[in-house]
């Protein structure tokens, strides 16, 4: 899949990719100016955090910043960290469809003194009995990702979702794993928001069809029909598409995994979960975290849906469970966010 005598693969592998890294510090930020947030994360004095956290990096990618330059440098790093191994046709002629968004992800309510704060609730069985729902529906915000069922489970886990971040695979597998618990659609609340995650070629052709508002005519979800996964709340004004460099800089800035030098490396990226969670640290200035990893994991299920059998976390070799779990710690002990533990 993937050209095996070039130095690129020795880059990714050692993630020493200075050069390339600096073109992406000089593309311009997507972010708008706004009122600034006292209590802001952004404040911290946290000087690990604060070396690693750029503010303003781009998040989103679009047609108007997709040229030939960008694909030529973008064609240098491996799936979901760019189009290395992909044929410009096949990437383009859909991103050439994905319009600049109109607004930021997630704008100020009034009265909140220019602070967002925002809840991002994972899926693991810890949120069992946890009773956190209204805590978490009281957020001016509420991230879900994956298989985020509600129904059933409102008092552990809310009802509201405000932004849903996915991929192609989740949004469509989770109708068929998850169905016994009750999971019927992806969340579709009013002005919900859409974050695609684009983990590979088959994310470009599920955009194909969604951007067209037709069927996929290949890859895995070839006929399927995108449009109807979001129960009628799609529209290019509330969909967004993680860029390549938002991506990369997650995995090398916070996520950098020792699995990287292994054969494997190639698979090896963050959970969808932990994009999420830092998708809402760029966009929030308030973030607590529910339904996420933690020291005592062993103790849960492996989801919140399981509430009637003691299952074990499975562990995918293309994700490092604890360096995240480590990083959800750090980052609750820092004060930069607040991560969800049981106390008893």
């Amino acid at each position: 899949m993937y050209p095996s005598n070039i130095s690129w693969i020795q880059d990714i592998q050692k993630c020493n990719l200075v050069s390339r890294y600096k073109d992406f510090l000089k593309l311009k930020s997507d972010a708008k100016t706004r009122q600034t947030c006292a209590q802001s994360l952004r404040n911290s004095a946290d000087e690990s955090f604060r070396k690693a956290f750029i503010p303003n990096t781009r998040l989103f990618m679009d047609k108007d910043i997709l040229d030939m330059r960008e694909w030529n440098r973008l064609s240098h790093f491996n799936s979901p960290f760019g189009f290395m191994g992909f044929k410009y046709d096949d990437v383009m002629n859909t991103a050439k469809m994905i319009t600049k968004p109109k607004e930021p992800l997630l704008s100020p309510l009034p009265g909140s003194n220019g602070c967002i704060s925002c809840a991002v609730v994972g899926t693991a069985g810890i949120l069992n009995g946890s009773r956190m729902g209204k805590e978490i529906d009281s957020h001016d915000y509420v991230f879900r990702m994956n298989g985020a069922i509600v129904k059933g489970y409102e008092e552990d886990v809310g009802n509201r979702t405000s932004v849903y971040v996915h991929t192609a695979h989740s949004i469509t597998t989770s109708l068929y794993l998850l169905r016994k618990y009750g999971y019927r659609a992806a969340p579709h609340d009013e002005g919900i928001k859409y974050v695609l995650i684009p983990e590979g070629m088959r994310d470009f052709q599920w955009l194909n069809g969604l951007l067209k508002g037709d069927r996929v005519t290949e890859g895995p979800y070839r006929n399927k029909r995108p449009r109807t996964y979001y129960s009628g709340k799609y529209n290019e004004t509330n969909f967004y598409v993680l860029h390549q460099d938002f991506l990369r800089y997650v995995r090398n800035r916070f996520l950098k995994s020792t699995n990287l030098n292994r054969k494997f490396w190639a698979i090896v990226r963050p959970t969808n979960g932990a994009f999420a969670l830092f998708t809402a640290i760029h966009t929030c200035d308030i973030v607590d975290a529910y339904g996420f990893m933690t020291e005592d994991f062993r103790k849960y299920s492996n989801y919140y849906v399981e509430k009637h059998v003691k299952t074990k976390i499975v562990f995918y070799a293309n994700h490092d469970y604890m360096l995240e779990m480590n990083m959800w710690k750090k980052l609750h002990d820092t004060k930069i966010m607040k991560l969800y533990q049981r106390t008893g």
